[in-house]
C-alpha cells in the first residue's frame, strides 16, 4: 500500500534545519510513502471570529491535511516549546469546533536542533496538543536529532551512516504505524 504523507515544518525560516531534516527523510523514504509539503507560512493568525467564513488560504491548508493518509511534523524548539507559527497552523486545522482535520490521522513527530537533546521538549508539547485533537501519534521510536554539519549536507543528504540508519529505521516504524492506523 502507498501512503500520501503530508509534512509540516514548524519553522518559517528558508534555511531551517528542520527543512533540511525533512529533505533527508524524503530522500530516505521507502517507495510506499509519498511526501507532500503542507506549507504554513501564509496562514494569518487564527481568530475564532472567522470560523463561519474561513479565509481561502486556511480552507486550502485544511483540505491539504484532509487529503493525506498521514502527517509528519518536523518541529524546532523555541523557548522549550513549539513555534507560535506551528501552534497557529494546528489551530486553523482543528477549528471550528467539531471540524477537526486531525481526528484519527496517524502522525509522526521529529525535530532537529544543534543541541544534544534535540527538540525533546517541543515534541512533548506537540504530542500533548495532538493527543487532545485525537491524532494518532507514533510513540516509539522518538526522534530527537542533533543537527551538525558532519551529519547533514545543506541539501538534506545524510552524511553520517549511523544517522542515516536511525532515520531509515524511524521511517520504517512510521510506515508501519500508518499501516496499523489505517486498518
Amino acid at each position: 500500500m502507498t501512503y500520501t504523507v503530508g509534512y509540516i515544518i514548524g519553522s518559517l525560516s528558508k534555511d531551517s534545519i528542520n527543512r533540511k531534516l525533512m529533505d533527508a527523510l524524503v530522500k530516505l523514504a521507502p517507495e510506499s510513502l509519498t511526501f507532500v509539503e503542507i506549507p504554513i507560512a501564509d496562514l494569518p493568525v487564527y481568530n475564532r471570529d472567522v470560523d463561519a467564513d474561513y479565509p481561502e488560504v486556511a480552507v486550502e491548508y485544511k483540505k491539504a491535511i484532509e487529503a493525506t493518509d498521514a502527517l509528519v511534523y518536523a518541529t524546532p524548539e523555541y523557548n522549550r516549546s513549539i513555534p507560535g507559527s506551528l501552534k497557529n497552523a494546528i489551530d486553523w486545522a482543528s477549528r471550528p469546533y467539531g471540524d477537526n482535520a486531525f481526528a484519527g490521522k496517524p502522525v509522526g513527530i521529529i525535530g532537529a536542533s544543534p543541541g544534544a537533546i534535540g527538540t525533546a521538549l517541543a515534541q512533548q508539547h506537540l504530542r500533548n496538543i495532538l493527543a487532545y485533537l485525537d491524532a494518532r501519534t507514533l510513540g516509539q521510536p522518538e526522534a530527537f536529532v542533533q543537527f551538525t554539519d558532519d551529519r547533514f549536507a545543506d541539501d538534506g543528504t545524510v552524511r553520517d551512516a549511523e544517522t542515516r540508519d536511525f532515520l531509515t529505521d524511524w521511517l520504517t516504524a512510521f510506515c508501519e504505524w500508518a499501516e496499523h492506523c489505517s486498518t
